[in-house]
């Protein structure tokens, strides 16, 4: 296992199954775990996205390795949000809320035509109720930075899931860190958050080492 340690952000290179139970518990868990749709390999689903590089992107994979994390993620946090897609949100624990993101221009191709919209499942408590309401969803019309990884999620997005899902100086963990959109959130909405990534593919592992320290990097610049 490969631990490494960049400004607010702690990244562990390996199985999340293996290294969650070594963690405290966190205040927050926000991530965008695989969607089981055979990425790269199902044209009714996805257009122009490459495969995973280790990890077999079907619905049994979801059942047998996404699954079980995130039931440890919700044991391990005060709350728990997951962008699950569309075709596996069902395997997921019944969540206490349900948001949505809402794609106006598409984001890929599905069964059923374009997909415009896909769900947040909320776990625990909302950190700004009963004072503060805020909307469960989100409007993106963000593109996607190519950065080495197949399905990165939209910066904006992921600050917004940050800002809304957490407050100031909160630990918050990523089990499936892919290229670390969640960690470049959290130092962009800043307030001291701290940042737990896991990644198991040691390629895009480093993507995200890369992308957190220069988004730190760019934060320091501007301060």
């Amino acid at each position: 296992m490969r631990i490494e340690t960049i400004g607010n952000a702690t990244l562990y290179l390996g199985d999340c199954r293996e290294i969650l139970p070594t963690l405290p518990k966190v205040d927050a868990v926000i991530t965008d775990p695989p969607y089981g749709v055979n990425l790269g390999s199902d044209p009714t689903h996805v257009i122009g996205n490459e495969a995973y590089a280790s990890f077999d992107d079907t619905e049994e994979a979801i059942r047998r390795d996404v699954v079980p994390a995130i039931k440890m993620c919700i044991e391990k946090s005060r709350r728990c949000v997951v962008t699950p897609g569309t075709r596996c949100a069902w395997f997921y624990p019944r969540p206490d809320e349900i948001g949505a993101i809402y794609f106006p221009a598409g984001a890929g191709f599905s069964r059923w035509g374009f997909t415009c919209s896909q769900p947040i499942l909320y776990y625990g408590k909302d950190p700004y109720m009963p004072k503060n309401k805020k909307p469960n969803s989100y409007r993106c019309t963000e593109t996607t930075e190519k950065n080495g990884h197949p399905c990165p999620k939209p910066v904006g997005l992921m600050e917004w899931l940050v800002d809304r899902c957490t407050r100031g100086q909160e630990w918050i963990l990523d089990p499936f860190m892919g290229s670390g959109t969640t960690g470049v959130a959290c130092v962009n909405v800043g307030a001291d958050r701290q940042f737990i990534g896991i990644e198991r593919e040691p390629k895009y592992f480093d993507i995200a080492c890369r992308r957190i320290e220069d988004a730190q990097r760019q934060g320091r610049l501007i301060a």
